[in-house]
């Protein structure tokens, strides 16, 4: 257990941290899931609008600094790549 004052802190600041970030990653992880099957199925406008919510999902996790900028843009690109050799 931390002893210092500024290692309690610490302890503190990365408990809070933890929660958000897995909060996070898990709306990702339920974002990224639903464009998934959105793509595999017939319909292509909710395959659109489940790439377009996991894209703002995406983009927010960036932006918090859960996923890198780059990991973020590779993973749109993907999806996006998907959605358009679904068509």
């Amino acid at each position: 257990m931390a002893q210092h004052k500024s290692a309690k802190k610490r302890a503190r600041q990365n408990l809070v941290r933890r929660t958000r970030n897995r909060t996070i990653r898990s709306r990702l992880k339920s974002a990224v899931k639903s464009a998934r099957t959105a793509l595999a199925g017939t319909d292509g406008d909710a395959a659109r609008g489940a790439l377009r919510s996991a894209e703002r999902e995406i983009r927010k996790a960036a932006s918090k600094g859960v996923l890198t900028k780059k990991q973020a843009s590779r993973r749109v690109s993907r999806l996006a790549r998907r959605l358009s050799a679904s068509r």
